[in-house]
């Protein structure tokens, strides 16, 4: 009788959670009066299985400066880091979760992205867009970059869960 006690109480304590990191695809929408152009980024949150460490981190990629050579040519490059607030308001397009491994494969492509030298920020080529696909890719997630949905990354991240559906993630309007 009392193995049966031990058994049922085993069963019926709550196990802890298992860690893991979760990663999300969020878009922002953007506008010319608000200050912001629209923008696409991820964002990392949950528990490395391995050390236990909380993540809680963000990364997008854009040009260093908003100004109209942008529109000419490569300028120079950021990886942004956003603040919480911002974080908040903006789509969150679907979320999977990721191995360390990945979450530190991630990391490696954010340094790569951050540290590589010269103009590197391209409009329609090397964009916070070609920054998230990347990432996505590292995550196993099917990407392609329609030309014209380069400079929409709402519609682009809306396009990516449609060629994944098993993220079963609704568009965003």
């Amino acid at each position: 009788m009392a193995r049966l006690l031990c058994l049922l109480a085993a069963l019926l304590l709550p196990l802890p959670a298992s860690a893991q990191v979760m990663l999300s695809f969020q878009s922002f929408n953007g506008s010319m009066f608000g200050g912001r152009f629209p923008h696409t980024f991820v964002v990392l949150q949950g528990t490395l299985e391995a050390t236990g460490a909380k993540i809680d981190e963000n990364y997008g990629y854009s040009a260093k400066s908003a100004t109209p050579a942008v529109l000419a040519g490569p300028v120079e490059a950021i990886v942004m880091v956003e603040p919480p607030k911002y974080v908040t308001g903006t789509n969150r397009h679907f979320t999977v979760p990721i191995s360390d491994a990945t979450y530190w494969a991630i990391r490696a492509e954010v340094a790569k992205w951050r540290d590589a030298p010269g103009k590197q920020y391209r409009l329609d080529q090397h964009n916070c867009v070609s920054f998230v696909g990347r990432i996505a890719q590292l995550a196993g997630i099917v990407v392609d970059y329609p030309k014209g949905l380069m400079r929409k990354p709402k519609a682009w991240l809306n396009h990516i869960a449609a060629l994944n559906p098993q993220l079963g993630a609704k568009p965003i309007k």
